[in-house]
């Protein structure tokens, strides 16, 4: 009954052979052409007639000259991937005769590849309205991923130039970032995977890739995800109160599907910071796996694809200001080997003393290696001091030249990157200071008053007028308690010689004080995003909240004769543990007075008064 009632099978030619219809056309009888046109073009074409017409175009490339471009477009059109094995094998061979006959069709043909790296939309139309455009939730889109990266294998191996004409395809194909998570996921993952076969295009893929995840980064202020998830959290929880007890019956499902449940908490509220969590975890997930081989670090591919991470840095991350999360590629692959965190290092170290470099430049590179040997947990002490003496050495010969120069004086504009290497080194030793007095007090104690921060903060430039005030506070109460250097001085006397702006404005005048006159940043404070999170917490040195019990604890010097074995319990809240939870630290967007961005674990500032 099904064979009788099912339409006959169409006749696959009109008017003789293809090679025929082709030379008809050539003379001027279009007719048969046209007829093949609207064959080739029926959306409810048979594998068995798709296959019939390949295997017909596979010997008569030839023919498939520019002026037939029109019949190439047709053909690249045919719905090939979703068919039998069959067809896909018939036309992959296709591709491959093509661009080896007549390269003229090779950017037509990597467009319609890469056009396939994203998953099909399906519209619902209801009494004409789309009432939906979502992802299809195609069971084998996995699998034709696969395909179309062995067509574009294919078709480079035929053609070797491929690499520079996929290139511009790759970037104008790439989605806008209010288009679907799952879009730009496939499309990123997609782009990742052609770095494997196509390794000449890694860096700039790589490039490609972090300058769209920038984008997202810079339009999504912490402040802003902070804001999305309070309002998300307090509409959660008006939704339990609401509920409870009406739904006894969905808890048993609830609890199968613990799943879903988890899934659920780890989205993101705001969209965008929910796109580059996605992304962010497809890129580390990448790291990973480029440096790892059978789960074992391969250090040939770690410092290639290091080489080519630390260039995408240089050209896009360093320029671009207060970025939140994106930097932390570099953190994540620096975790894999000590030599990689020493070499992003000593690269801080160069921008940041070279005055060739631009002064901004080389002001967020100081701000780098403070926020970098403050947070990451897999740099030793040893390190910490070995970058504490270059920065410190840099400081005292900088101001030996000051000494005698007329610019001797406080002045942002001209000592930009001194000032931001004070900073960096105030926030190490906020972070650090406890490592570095461990094990034999004495010697550390020794080893803090061989650094003269005294001669560093009393000096004409007075850097503890310029750095953020919660660093100079915390600097000031550490440095106290060790009687290295008393700072409160200086504080009190810049706090008096403060002026306040005064603006006029309609809504009347505004005082402002301005609190971070370097418009600094620390690049590696708390990072927010719920996914890719779980990839860094482990490398991550959080901040733990000061207690009452603390700040009276920093009130307390300690004696000069303290004897070496001697326990010293200072800050036990306030310093760093190695497995401590996320609480307040120094933040640049904390101050005095809030700035226009706050941010998790940022503290007000603790200031401490002396005795």
């Amino acid at each position: 009954d099904e064979f009788i009632s099912s339409p006959p099978r169409k006749t696959v030619r009109f008017g003789g052979t293809l090679t025929d219809i082709l030379l008809k056309y050539e003379k001027g009888e279009t007719t048969d052409f046209e007829l093949l046109k609207h064959q080739l073009s029926d959306p409810d074409i048979k594998d068995a007639q798709i296959i019939n017409w390949l295997h017909e175009f596979r010997a008569s490339v030839a023919y498939l000259t520019k002026e037939l471009e029109q019949l190439v477009s047709i053909l690249l059109k045919l719905p090939w991937l979703r068919r039998s094995r069959e067809v896909v094998e018939e036309y992959l061979g296709f591709l491959g005769n093509l661009v080896s006959a007549q390269t003229v069709h090779l950017r037509p043909c990597l467009r319609m590849i890469v056009s396939q790296f994203v998953p099909p939309r399906i519209t619902i139309r209801e009494d004409d309205v789309d009432i939906s455009d979502s992802d299809d939730d195609d069971e084998n889109v996995s699998e034709n991923f696969n395909t179309c990266h062995r067509a574009l294998q294919t078709v480079a191996r035929y053609v070797p130039s491929t690499p520079q004409f996929l290139m511009p395809i790759l970037v104008e194909n790439f989605p806008f970032i209010n288009k679907s998570e799952r879009t730009l996921e496939c499309y990123v993952h997609n782009l990742l995977r052609v770095t494997v076969y196509l390794p000449t295009l890694r860096l700039q893929i790589l490039e490609l890739i972090i300058e769209k995840l920038l984008k997202l980064d810079v339009s999504t202020p912490q402040q802003d995800i902070e804001d999305a998830e309070e309002t998300a959290n307090n509409s959660d929880s008006e939704e339990k109160s609401t509920e409870e007890g009406l739904f006894d019956m969905e808890e048993d499902e609830e609890r199968k599907g613990n799943k879903v449940v988890s899934s659920r908490s780890e989205r993101m509220a705001h969209p965008l910071a929910e796109r580059l969590d996605i992304l962010m975890t497809i890129l580390f997930s990448y790291i990973k796996d480029v440096c790892h081989v059978n789960g074992k670090l391969d250090i040939g591919n770690t410092k290639d694809l290091y080489r080519d991470l630390v260039s995408v840095f240089d050209k896009l991350i360093l320029p671009t200001h207060a970025s939140c999360h994106v930097q932390y590629f570099m953190f994540y692959i620096c975790s894999f080997k000590l030599g990689l965190a020493e070499a992003f290092l000593d690269h801080l170290w160069k921008k940041l003393h070279d005055p060739n470099n631009p002064s901004v430049i080389r002001q967020t590179a100081g701000s780098y290696i403070g926020s970098f040997l403050a947070r990451a947990k897999f740099i030793p002490v040893v390190t910490v001091k070995a970058c504490l003496d270059l920065l410190v050495n840099w400081l005292h010969k900088y101001l030996d030249n000051q000494d005698t120069g007329a610019n001797a004086y406080c002045d942002v504009a001209l000592h930009g990157p001194f000032y931001s290497t004070c900073q960096a080194v105030f926030y190490t030793l906020i972070f650090r200071h406890k490592q570095l007095l461990d094990g034999n007090l004495r010697k550390g104690l020794s080893y803090l008053q061989s650094l003269n921060f005294e001669r560093i903060v009393m000096c004409q430039l007075n850097p503890l007028k310029i750095c953020i005030p919660s660093v100079v506070n915390l600097f000031a109460a550490i440095t106290r308690k060790y009687q290295l250097v008393f700072c409160y001085t200086i504080i009190e006397r810049n706090n008096r010689q403060f002026i306040p702006v005064v603006r006029s404005g309609t809504g009347g005048d505004l005082v402002q004080t301005c609190t971070n006159p370097l418009d600094s940043f620390f690049p590696f404070d708390p990072y927010m995003l719920k996914r890719s999170k779980k990839t860094i917490d482990p490398f991550y040195q959080f901040w733990e909240e000061l207690s009452a019990e603390d700040l009276e604890n920093l009130k307390k010097p300690i004696k000069r004769g303290t004897s070496e074995d001697e326990d010293d319990d200072f800050l036990k809240g306030e310093t760093p543990q190695n497995d401590g939870v996320v609480g307040i630290a120094p933040n640049s967007y904390e101050s005095n007075t809030r700035s226009p961005v706050s941010s998790i674990g940022s503290p007000p500032d603790c200031y401490v008064p002396y005795p």
